[in-house]
């Protein structure tokens, strides 16, 4: 599925993935995941549900979604390059997310952040993510 707002797409099409990005963003940018083996980072994404955001074909932003899709999701991986941070994308992404059709009735959504909790309070009261556990 494709998403269109201004200028801005988000694809859940795992082909359209720059793994290269991905993984360059994550070991060197993040705090989470510095380091992190571009194999893991490839496998992670294999077993994800995942989300890129772009500026026309140039990716600019990734969040993976781990789940069973049934019961349990867990939000992870999620970053918007700082060149196109105060456009309102995370905030944007997180509404697609939380209303992906593979992705509803879970009883938790679970995350951990250390710098976010503002983003992902706004969508803990929300009717579809009444669930969302933000850990430290």
């Amino acid at each position: 599925m494709v998403w269109n707002k201004n200028e801005f797409d988000i694809s859940d099409d795992k082909k359209l993935l720059n793994i290269e990005y991905i993984h360059d963003y994550l070991s060197k940018k993040s705090y989470w995941a510095m380091d992190i083996p571009f194999e893991t980072v490839k496998r992670s994404i294999e077993g994800s549900v995942c989300f890129g955001v772009y500026d026309k074909e140039k990716q600019i932003g990734f969040a993976r979604v781990i789940s069973d899709k049934a019961t349990f999701a867990y939000l992870a991986d999620v970053f918007i390059d700082e060149a196109y941070r105060g456009k309102g994308l995370s905030k944007w992404l997180m509404e697609v997310i939380i209303n992906h059709p593979e992705l509803q009735g879970f009883r938790r959504w679970m995350l951990a952040t250390r710098d976010a909790h503002g983003l992902y309070e706004k969508f803990h009261s929300s009717s579809r993510a009444q669930k969302i556990y933000a850990q430290a």
